[in-house]
């Protein structure tokens, strides 16, 4: 079994940053399919980013430039880097790390950017 835990969401201002942490209780990550996804209000899941076990990297297209997607194995902890932060970007934000037929994801953080 595997437990992802997010952290860093918050409350910022439009155009401020925020680094979002997901920490693995075990050592998946460089084998791993990771993806950061949020949830707004009313809406359903949508992918942010991903990283695959290589280090290839994919954006949507509305946080290219804005956000980085990264891992540390030896921390066992993916980051979402998110700069220039819009109210749009408001939602709860989920890690998912996948590999064959596992996937998990944590519980969610919280980011909320007011106007």
């Amino acid at each position: 079994q595997v437990q992802l835990v997010e952290s860093g969401g918050g409350f910022v201002q439009a155009g401020g940053s925020l680094r979002l942490s997901c920490a693995s209780s075990r050592s998946i990550f460089s084998s791993s399919v990771i993806s950061w996804y949020r949830q707004a209000p009313g809406k359903q899941r949508a992918l942010v980013a991903s990283m695959t076990s290589g280090g290839s990297t994919d954006y949507t297209d509305s946080v290219k430039g804005r956000f980085t997607i990264s891992r540390d194995n030896a921390k066992n902890t993916v980051y979402l880097q998110m700069n220039s932060l819009k109210p749009e970007d408001t939602a709860v934000y989920y890690c998912k790390a996948a590999w064959g037929l596992n996937a998990y994801w944590g519980q969610g953080t919280q980011v909320t950017v007011s106007a």
